[in-house]
């Protein structure tokens, strides 16, 4: 099979590049901070906080998690004589406050900021048509790419956002100030009043989705999940997107699939 240049084309977001350069930064703020006098606590703090900012850059939740907690990890298991009497032990709680803060351990199984590319849903409306002031949920909308592209879909619409991280649903609230987006699980988020619940989650998660989407979702509405299938329902379309990922559509009420 012939490559292309494209198929080497390097980004900031190519693995593990993201990995390295959250790292790196993160060492090099500690130590020109150390070396301006800053605190020894603060200098830690700045370090993580640069790294946590930084795992957004991963392109799967366990990338970003890793991204984030590398840091943290690394000055730990150094033993590093930099901070050797001047770091307070209560400060080592600060890398894992600011991790927890962003991730918190309830939304672990869940799939933290998978990024919705912004035309990934373009073609959504010719095989789900909603009418005007349709009410559509995202369904764990970390930063906001999920609203979004949903916006720019149905641009009549009223869209809702549910997300598990405090810090996260503010993000998204600031970049997405024409949606109503609340902090919360979306397990246990009424889906009843949607019109259609979006998602973009783990292989993992979907059959969950699917019994939730099959108990609440009202005759009519639709799960829209992209990139991974509902395997015990029978999808009404199956669409290919712009960056060649799969777009999985069900309407209710759903038909289960036969078993073998």
């Amino acid at each position: 099979m012939q490559t292309t240049a494209q198929d080497h084309h390097w980004t900031v977001r190519t693995w593990p590049l993201p990995a390295l350069l959250a790292w790196g930064g993160a060492w090099l703020v500690l130590r020109t901070a150390l070396v301006l006098d800053v605190p020894a606590h603060l200098a830690v703090w700045l370090a993580t906080a640069l790294g946590v900012a930084l795992s957004l850059w991963g392109d799967q939740w366990w990338r970003r998690i890793l991204i984030a907690i590398g840091f943290p990890l690394s000055l730990l298991l150094s033993q590093s004589t930099l901070l050797t009497g001047t770091l307070p032990a209560w400060a080592w709680l600060v890398p894992l406050g600011l991790l927890l803060l962003v991730y918190p351990l309830g939304v672990w199984r869940d799939a933290p900021l998978f990024p919705t590319p912004l035309d990934a849903l373009d073609e959504l409306p010719q095989h789900a048509p909603l009418p005007e002031g349709a009410a559509i949920l995202d369904a764990g909308s970390g930063l906001g790419d999920g609203l979004r592209a949903l916006r720019r879909a149905y641009p009549q619409a009223q869209w809702h956002g549910v997300e598990g991280s405090r810090m996260l649903r503010l993000l998204c609230a600031l970049r997405c100030p024409w949606a109503l987006v609340r902090h919360g699980d979306l397990w246990h988020t009424n889906w009843s009043p949607y019109d259609m619940v979006y998602l973009f989650q783990r292989p993992e998660s979907m059959e969950a989705a699917a019994r939730k989407a099959q108990a609440e979702l009202r005759p009519g509405a639709w799960l829209v999940s992209l990139d991974f299938e509902a395997t015990s329902l029978v999808p009404n379309a199956c669409l290919s997107t712009p960056g060649g990922t799969m777009l999985w559509l069900y309407q209710a009420p759903f038909v289960a699939q036969q078993g073998d």
